[in-house]
């Protein structure tokens, strides 16, 4: 059974299309994750680590407003980061964590509050980028862990989407635009 590492890989590779991480939380176990693949250079262009708070804003582009409103651990600063390293690494894809690993809460967030995101090449649609707010349990590598794994399984349905879509547009074409 393939990981969903390896599906990424695959389903990008084919497609022809980059992938670019931005993590926080996650301290670069996505972007390992990514690279264990055999042949993830094909597809993965790289990743940023902005555990500071600072350099969401200094590196990804997050708005520096939004992160002194609501801090680091938001649906929206999630959002921002996917799309700001897809912007600053040239991907077609972006994906982010951030959240609260523990052990203490942070931003006023409990401890296992967690936001993924993904930014895709339709990011000026409604189907351009996702986010979802995960509440996860167990210890501080748990938590690490569980995020990694939401990451790529949200990425993995939104290539899903996009490869049918995709499949749905040609079959139109070949049966005369009907």
């Amino acid at each position: 059974m393939s990981s969903p590492a390896t599906d990424v890989v695959r389903l990008l590779t084919v497609s022809g299309q980059s992938l670019a991480v931005a993590e926080s939380l996650t301290g670069g176990l996505v972007a390992a994750e990514i690279t264990s693949v055999p042949g993830a250079s094909k597809a993965f262009r790289g990743s940023v680590t902005a555990y500071a708070t600072e350099l969401k804003h200094a590196v990804l582009g997050v708005d520096a407003d939004l992160l002194a409103a609501r801090g680091a651990v938001d649906p929206q600063v999630a959002q921002q980061m996917a799309a700001g390293v897809r912007a600053a690494l040239g991907a077609d894809w972006g994906i982010a964590t951030t959240g609260v690993a523990g052990p203490e809460p942070q931003d006023g967030q409990p401890v296992g509050t967690v936001f993924v995101a993904v930014c895709g090449p339709r990011a000026g649609s409604a189907r351009g980028g996702k986010v979802e707010a995960l509440r996860l349990n167990g210890d501080r590598a748990e938590i690490r862990r569980e995020s990694v794994r939401s990451v790529l399984g949200l990425l993995l349905k939104e290539l899903a989407d996009e490869h049918s879509g995709n499949e749905r547009a040609q079959d139109t074409e070949r049966n005369g635009g009907f």
